[in-house]
């Protein structure tokens, strides 16, 4: 098992994934069960690539439970629009994290609970 806990989905060079790659190329993965696509990758192109040609190359059988995916039914016609809403959602929380972080800034609010060294 494979335990990204901590990394974002919108980065595919998280060490259990890296990990999970390398022994798939190995041969010694022949399965990859996701809760979802979203817990899988944010970006809809890197997801294409693994799910689509990478996968299949090395025959791994890819199951994402939530969203009814599983690559031995064969193609799912939603899959790609929903990999695209992923990216989307993960740009859109990161936008409106910004946006907070910078308003708060701008009112004098606190941003972090430990005031740097020799701040008045």
């Amino acid at each position: 098992m494979k335990i990204d806990d901590g990394y974002s989905g919108t980065n595919f060079n998280r060490p259990g994934f890296q990990r999970m790659l390398a022994d798939i190329k190995a041969g010694k993965i022949a399965r990859v069960v996701v809760k979802d696509m979203s817990r899988f990758g944010r970006d809809y192109l890197q997801v294409g690539m693994y799910t689509d040609v990478i996968f299949p190359e090395y025959g791994v059988h890819f199951v994402a439970v939530n969203d009814g995916v599983d690559s031995r039914r064969g193609e799912n016609e939603f899959t790609a629009i929903r990999n695209v809403f992923n990216e989307m959602f993960a740009r859109d929380t990161s936008k409106k994290i910004k946006a907070t972080w910078q308003n708060k800034g701008k009112s004098g609010e606190r941003l972090c609970t430990n005031p740097p060294y020799g701040y008045l």
